[in-house]
């Protein structure tokens, strides 16, 4: 990775911290729509910079899109960003088919245990999901199903790896995209308005969802 690519990325750490420290949980903002935008945004910029391949780069820029949309307010901009969300996992899964993933793969001893897991909980979140999300049950629904392809592809990446890449920390960050929709769902739609569990579910979110960001970078553009 050339100076410039982790200076980037660097940069995007800062703005992650700071959206961590000073936004993260307060009312809408342009402050806190730039800074959160930026902290993603910054990590694609790394990407391109670094050579890494292009349907991370497009995964990266998306999740950029789709942080600008969430941190706006109104059922418009929520679509839009889970929309921009949806396409970056499609572009992931794309990228990791492209490197050698094989859905057979999820069959092995090793693997089986996680796929199944992963497919427990899409069902789980598909059922929990579908009463509460009223008009928006279709989109999340598809989401969710997206969102465990996305999982499945990752679990089944080869390893040892067959090019430049590291698969186990591929594998952590899509671990780790999942868990912070999982925390945004529950939040957004299950999660009593006045419950305590909202004071730390923001940041709980916000953590897993960029570590997630930074690992793809790290895992394909040489930062591990």
């Amino acid at each position: 990775m050339s100076s410039i690519a982790f200076a980037l990325a660097v940069l995007a750490a800062g703005f992650a911290v700071v959206y961590l420290l000073r936004h993260c949980g307060e009312a809408e903002s342009r402050a806190r729509s730039a800074t959160k935008t930026l902290a993603t945004g910054l990590l694609a910029a790394s990407a391109l910079v670094a050579g890494a391949p292009s349907l991370l780069v497009a995964g990266l820029a998306l999740g950029a899109v789709g942080d600008l949309m969430l941190s706006r307010s109104g059922a418009r901009a929520f679509l839009a960003g889970l929309a921009a969300f949806a396409i970056a996992h499609l572009a992931y899964t794309a990228l990791f088919l492209t490197i050698g993933a094989a859905p057979a793969r999820l069959m092995a001893p090793e693997r089986n245990p996680a796929a199944l897991a992963l497919l427990a909980l899409g069902i789980a979140m598909g059922w929990r999901l579908w009463p509460v999300t009223g008009a928006l049950r279709w989109p999340v629904l598809v989401y969710v199903g997206i969102i465990v392809v996305m999982g499945m592809a990752a679990l089944s990446l080869p390893i040892p790896p067959t090019g430049p890449y590291d698969p186990l920390v591929a594998i952590a960050a899509a671990a780790l995209f999942i868990l912070s929709d999982a925390i945004l769902a529950f939040e957004l739609f299950l999660l009593p308005a006045t419950h305590r569990l909202r004071r730390i579910s923001p940041y709980a979110v916000w953590t897993s969802y960029w570590l997630a960001q930074a690992l793809f970078l790290g895992a394909f553009a040489g930062l591990t």
